[in-house]
């Protein structure tokens, strides 16, 4: 259990880019462009933002 709390914590800026900033993108997507509300790519756009971002904060340690 300490080992998988270590593991969540440590990928936290990640985890954090996939759990929160790929919804945020997607939504923003979706209803700045109303007519792609059903297509799919709003979430690879918002998955590959989102988790891109998180992916450098992570290796890096900042977000800016």
């Amino acid at each position: 259990m300490a080992r998988l709390l270590t593991l969540i914590f440590q990928n936290l800026p990640f985890l954090f880019g996939l759990g929160f900033l790929t919804p945020l993108v997607t939504q923003v997507l979706e209803r700045t462009t109303p007519s792609v509300s059903g297509a799919a790519w709003p979430l690879v756009a918002g998955l590959v933002i989102g988790g891109g971002w998180g992916a450098i904060a992570q290796k890096t340690g900042r977000w800016v």
